[in-house]
């Protein structure tokens, strides 16, 4: 177990929990958007421990265009890590970073990613948080699986008659809601996938990603800045990463980068700052689906996600402007008393 546990650290992609058995969750963002940008869907599967030991695996499942999800909750023998690697069954159900497999009611199908594009690792910074990934009392801790990739296969997915949050328990048959198969081709489309573990996410954050821009086939952006408590305080960290052309521009708390952060109804205004490099994103805000969060290792809370926002983004290097484009179907999150992250 621990030989297990300390491959892990080096290896954010895959499971983090081993040994872990209350206050626990880890999850997988699988964003996938087909080629003609009519489907935008997130699965997100992981497992969940909460302060009484009661534990549970789970799969949620995003339509961004329709605004609906449900939450797909299975035993906790259900869910089985690789200790090898970043590959993970949940009941039927398989992710990786190659592809994912659906066997949900209501959604079958194989998903396969090609080119993906993973977070560098470097010497004492494993993944995108740095020196963090070490510390071993984060409260929420992030990874970045794939920034951008290409999509192969289909999926056949059934209508909803009433749209929203449900909830299905694998015990049980309850699937009388269901209507017509459709099925729907991701062939050509993008892909994008990230990860969270720890106790609970952060009291307020503001999270934002797109791989579609209209100028680049080739560029991604996620950015997110937190409340993160810190030896009986807290500080605001903040992490981001601009991928283009296949260069990485990394905007960090531990890089020294400086952020600004407005928000109000309507946009949310964001810029780093590194000494040679400068981001500047202004994101317009968009309708939103809500989706189950963890408190203390419980999916007991609520935040909301969208799909369809859209981004400004200017990159510029040594003052000099080397990008500039609009993202779309993108994922934007606005969640808790965001007043403290601002500036």
């Amino acid at each position: 177990m621990l030989l297990t546990k300390l491959r892990s650290i080096w290896n954010p992609d895959q499971f983090q929990g081993w040994g872990r058995t209350h206050r626990y969750f880890e999850g997988w963002y699988f964003k996938v958007v087909s080629a003609d940008e009519q489907h935008a869907m997130a699965f997100i599967p992981g497992i969940s421990m909460g302060e009484n030991g009661d534990k549970h695996a789970f799969i949620q499942v995003m339509d961004g265009k329709a605004c609906t999800a449900e939450y797909h909750r299975f035993e906790v023998a259900d869910f089985r890590p690789s200790e090898q690697g970043f590959e993970v069954w949940v009941g039927n159900n398989f992710f990786s970073a190659e592809r994912i497999i659906l066997d949900l009611p209501g959604i079958t199908g194989e998903i396969r990613f090609k080119n993906t594009t993973p977070w560098p690792k470097m010497l004492g910074a494993p993944g995108i948080m740095g020196w963090y990934s070490f510390v071993p009392f984060m409260e929420c801790n992030h990874g970045i699986v794939s920034l951008h990739h290409e999509l192969a296969g289909e999926l056949v997915i059934s209508g909803l008659v009433n749209g929203g949050l449900g909830q299905t328990d694998h015990q049980s048959p309850v699937y009388q809601s269901r209507i017509t198969n459709k099925p729907i081709t991701f062939t050509g489309g993008r892909g994008y996938i990230e990860k969270d573990w720890g106790r609970s996410f952060p009291r307020a954050y503001v999270w934002m990603q797109s791989n579609h821009f209209d100028t680049s086939d080739r560029a991604s952006l996620m950015a997110s800045a937190a409340h993160i408590p810190w030896l009986g305080s807290h500080f605001i960290g903040f992490i981001s990463g601009m991928w283009l052309e296949d260069r990485l521009f990394k905007f960090a708390t531990y890089t020294g980068a400086r952020k600004y952060l407005k928000i109000n109804e309507e946009q949310v205004e964001l810029v780093f700052k590194n000494p040679k490099t400068e981001l500047r994103i202004l994101a317009k805000q968009a309708v939103g689906t809500s989706l189950v969060s963890p408190l203390s290792g419980e999916m007991k809370g609520k935040i909301q996600e969208s799909l369809q926002a859209t981004f400004q983004v200017e990159l510029l290097e040594n003052g000099q402007r080397i990008f500039e484009g609009t993202g779309r179907n993108a994922g934007l999150e606005v969640a808790g008393k965001v007043e403290v992250l601002q500036d």
